[in-house]
């Protein structure tokens, strides 16, 4: 079992990202240019164009934006462990970005509180700092990490505690909630169908159902590690 001090500490986050515009079409010349320039050793490999790579747009922060952030929070009440969750969504991303700042900022301010997602180190914290900076926004204190010594971050990240060391090995959280007998996120959407449920759709109420899922289901993994029971779904608030 894994030790992990303080469960209440640990703030669990996860992201949906969508393209900053929908379609190919709609870059202008320079944003077309560049994203051939970006991409174009991958459109060789799987010898498709530049449009036609532009489906995985949403996870280049330099070519997307994020639609939701959802985070939660383990407390004790009545002698149960209880999970509450928020999130932060819609077509301004500049707005949720500052909104979880601000939380992040005044709730989980004292020190000792970590992140946690499922590759939040690969993607998760990347792509949210990145897009605060194009956003002309302050990084909340968790994740400026500029100038900091690798163990002096201790972002965690269920998808690398699982890897033991064996850097190549990827491992998704429908895999993970499969073999430790949790329940699925992916009864829904994926993340290859956020983007049309944004744009097409505009149901942004199920990207926020969807990305809560994940944050559920990271929580209940995470508990998994540590020996822990799960969180019964009547202990789970969404506010």
């Amino acid at each position: 079992m894994l030790n992990i001090p303080d469960f209440s500490k640990i703030i669990f986050i996860d992201i949906e990202t969508v393209p900053v515009v929908y379609n190919f079409s709609e870059l202008d010349e320079r944003g077309k240019e560049l994203w051939d320039k970006k991409t174009r050793f991958l459109q060789e490999r799987e010898g498709v164009s530049p449009a036609q790579m532009y489906e995985k747009a949403g996870i280049y922060s330099e070519f997307a934006k994020v639609a939701c952030i959802s985070i939660g929070v383990v407390v004790q009440k009545d002698g149960e462990s209880q999970l509450r969750l928020k999130s932060f969504a819609g077509e301004d991303e500049k707005i949720l970005l500052q909104e979880f700042t601000n939380l992040i900022e005044t709730k989980f301010s004292s020190p000792g509180y970590l992140l946690c997602a499922h590759n939040g180190k690969e993607f998760d914290y990347p792509f949210i700092s990145r897009r605060m900076l194009i956003n002309g926004l302050r990084l909340p204190a968790l994740l400026n990490i500029a100038g900091k010594k690798p163990w002096e971050i201790n972002h965690l990240d269920t998808m690398e505690l699982w890897k033991f060391g064996d850097y190549k090995h990827y491992t998704s959280l429908e895999l993970l909630t499969y073999i430790f007998d949790i329940p699925t996120p992916k009864d829904d959407i994926d993340g290859s169908q956020v983007a049309a449920v944004f744009y097409e759709e505009k149901d942004i109420d199920r990207i926020i159902k969807y990305c809560e899922k994940d944050v559920v289901a990271t929580v209940q993994l995470m508990r998994r590690y540590c020996g822990l029971p799960l969180i019964e779904d009547d202990n789970m608030l969404s506010t």
